[in-house]
């Protein structure tokens, strides 16, 4: 007999699994990048400012910053729901 599954539990675990796969494809990718800096201009010195892979990880990161908060940090139902009780709460 298979068990019923809870549908918020089950969203949030895909929501947890997608970002577990950026942030895993963000270090494989940023890490390929910049050892494409390194053996192209970074070990010879030749690029005296940011070097380009950091703008790259800047940016993405910022998008996994967010995905985070939204697998992570609930969503805004959620977090009004959480302030609603709260406040709930400290009527009683």
């Amino acid at each position: 007999m298979e068990e019923q599954r809870d549908e918020k539990l089950w969203q949030m675990a895909k929501k947890r699994a997608g970002f577990q796969r950026s942030l895993a494809s963000y270090f494989i990718i940023n890490a390929f990048l910049w050892a494409i800096w390194w053996f192209t201009s970074g070990r010879n010195g030749y690029d005296r400012g940011i070097p380009w892979p950091a703008w790259v990880m800047i940016g993405w990161g910022i998008g996994l910053l967010f995905q985070y908060m939204n697998a992570y940090g609930g969503s805004k139902k959620d977090l009004i729901d959480k302030e609603y009780e709260k406040l709930r709460n400290q009527d009683k």
